[in-house]
């Protein structure tokens, strides 16, 4: 009985949870006690069916309030089958000057996503790969909770 209760709950569930039909990826990855190393650098592989089709990739950052900065820097590393990897650094404004947070929050939780490319035609099919490194004077850096990628068609 019970296990015919929990269907039907998560059958009605997703009634009510709805999905995005221009959402390639929409993936986070936590960071270990909030403490984001150099050596950790979150990963997502995406499968890319039509190379005609205009992308936005975004990144996204959640970070507490006991962040120390106002800002933050990642390295960004692409790669696919038949492109060569290539990295490039990305600004994050995380605070304003006054020091109020520029993210949406929920509880003590800040969330941030800024593009990578928008608009981008991937040059080919296939899979594809992207990396986020922290890349701040801090090692570990702390109170990052979570960094993730989405990509959605255009």
């Amino acid at each position: 009985m019970r296990g015919r209760t929990f269907f039907f709950s998560c059958m009605a569930l997703s009634l009510f949870v709805s999905c995005d039909s221009n959402t390639i990826i929409d993936e986070n990855v936590n960071i270990d006690n909030k403490e984001w190393t150099y050596l950790n650098k979150p990963t997502f592989k995406v499968h890319i069916s039509d190379a005609t089709k205009k992308y936005d990739v975004l990144l996204n950052v959640r970070h507490t309030a006991q962040y120390p900065y106002a800002n933050l820097f990642v390295l960004v590393h692409e790669k696919g089958l038949k492109t060569k990897e290539y990295s490039y650094r990305k600004e994050l404004k995380l605070a304003e000057e006054d020091g109020k947070w520029t993210g949406k929050s929920a509880g003590s939780l800040y969330t941030h996503q800024t593009i990578i490319h928008k608009d981008y035609v991937f040059p080919d099919t296939g899979i594809y790969q992207f990396s986020f490194e922290q890349n701040m004077r801090d090692n570990p850096l702390k109170e990052i909770h979570d960094v993730g990628l989405q990509i959605i068609n255009k």
